[in-house]
């Protein structure tokens, strides 16, 4: 008798989880927004962002690599919405969306520091 009560406080949690489980697209897009965290050019354009906002040619720069290249990388960054930008006359300047994106970097560089 102790087996079949088990079982079911064992189908009560299993049933807790199962309706807390976000939705497939919601997990989805979950697994995409940490798939841009998979190259290592963006997460260094991340960490420079980080420190502040900063335009594509001093970007290109810190990166050494050409400027077509960030602006790639900020395209994918940006498409995520990881990255804002604002203009200034012909100066692009780039810097964290939000606070949410720095928790994340952040949390990510305690985690791995450890």
């Amino acid at each position: 008798m102790e087996e079949k009560e088990s079982m079911e406080v064992h189908q009560d949690d299993f049933d807790a989880v199962q309706q807390r489980l976000p939705d497939e697209e919601v997990l989805y897009d979950l697994a995409e927004l940490y798939k841009i965290f998979g190259d290592t050019t963006r997460v260094k354009l991340l960490c420079i962002l980080f420190e502040g906002e900063m335009c594509v040619q001093h970007l290109a720069q810190l990166l050494q690599v050409s400027q077509s290249a960030v602006s790639h990388q900020l395209r994918i960054l940006k498409g995520a919405r990881l990255v804002k930008y604002r203009r200034d006359g012909k100066t692009v300047y780039y810097a964290l969306a939000d606070d949410h994106v720095r928790e994340i970097i952040g949390c990510g560089m305690e985690h791995i520091t450890e």
